[in-house]
């Protein structure tokens, strides 16, 4: 089967991700490759809490703008020296699905460039054992959508300087810092290209079986407009996911960062969140509003956990492990 090719023809991280949430909820037959840029900013992930994941003074002296993406994962800082793409293509049996499905065709891309490239982690692509690439999934109406970064010639003083980094994040890794784990595709190569260049090679590897260029309607362009002011503009979309909470307590695990918030009245929660860059493939909301009205104790707790495919909610992060961030405090080593 061709795959659909897709360019956004913007740089504009609210419009670019509102494009590539309508390709995936409106365009319902077909495989999708979509190439994009964008300029000067940090996408965070859907279940993140914002101001805890960037570094709001040097953000502001850059004119960085800030906008979250509906996967989950981990904060990332694009500029126009990095190079995103995204998968669009039927979920089939979820229960099978694996990010190594998508991963792979980059890898292999990359290594036709003569370059040592690997999947690594929960979610990363490495050359020379750096990290080049964070990937996320997203599931929805039987489509998956599977999006990743490439740092092809990336500023990398902008990289570090933008994000917050949590230490604890790093301990298990050994590693200093944000720029100490990261590279640049380019220096990399045997022969040099450009990031035009790289573009061009990328869009023909990573569809095999052949591309046909596509594009959308006047009325579906439209319409990503439409979605674009309604949600990602918005404050409350990116920064106003983060309430105050009177319960809040935060455990790293092998599956990532959860943090857990919660309000509770007369012995019942009144409000949940989770945050972290846990790798969800679906939206949390079913799974919080569930837990309105539910006793502030573990076994009821559990009980509405065990309605809930926690593995689509939280990737990696088991019930025992969610159970734990909710009921004890503190931070583990």
């Amino acid at each position: 089967m061709s795959t659909i090719y897709l360019e956004t023809g913007s740089c504009d991280p609210f419009y670019n991700l509102a494009f590539e949430e309508y390709v995936l909820t409106h365009r319902r037959e077909g495989e999708y490759l979509i190439l994009w840029q964008n300029d000067n900013t940090i996408v965070i992930g859907q279940n993140q809490n914002a101001e805890a994941e960037i570094n709001r003074s040097f953000v502001e002296a850059h004119d960085i703008r800030v906008v979250r993406r509906m996967t989950g994962g981990g904060a990332v800082y694009h500029d126009l020296g990095n190079l995103n793409y995204s998968f669009i293509t039927d979920a089939g049996n979820a229960a099978e699905l694996t990010m190594e499905v998508f991963t792979r065709p980059v890898v292999e891309a990359l290594q036709a460039l003569e370059l040592t490239a690997e999947a690594s982690g929960r979610n990363d692509i490495l050359v020379n054992g750096k990290k080049v690439s964070g990937t996320a999934q997203r599931m929805t109406g039987g489509r998956i959508l599977h999006h990743g970064t490439l740092l092809f010639d990336s500023d990398p003083d902008m990289v570090a300087g933008a994000l917050h980094v949590d230490p604890e994040k790093f301990r298990s890794k050994s590693a200093k810092s944000v720029r100490s784990r990261i590279c640049n595709i380019r220096p990399q190569l045997k022969r040099d290209l450009t990031l035009e260049e790289f573009w061009g090679y990328l869009k023909t590897a990573l569809a095999k079986d052949g591309f046909v260029p596509g594009q959308l309607s006047h009325e579906e362009l439209a319409e990503v407009m439409e979605l674009k002011r309604r949600k990602y503009d918005t404050w409350e979309w990116n920064f106003g996911r983060s309430p105050k909470f009177d319960l809040t307590n935060k455990r790293r695990f092998s599956g990532g960062t959860l943090e857990a918030g919660f309000r509770v009245e007369r012995g019942s929660i009144a409000e949940a969140a989770f945050f972290g860059d846990f790798l969800s493939l679906t939206s949390l909301e079913p799974l919080t509003q569930a837990l309105v009205g539910c006793p502030f104790r573990q076994e009821d707790v559990r009980t509405v956990l065990s309605r809930f495919s926690l593995a689509e909610l939280f990737g990696d992060i088991r019930e025992e492990e969610i159970l734990e961030t909710i009921f004890h405090a503190g931070d583990l080593g």
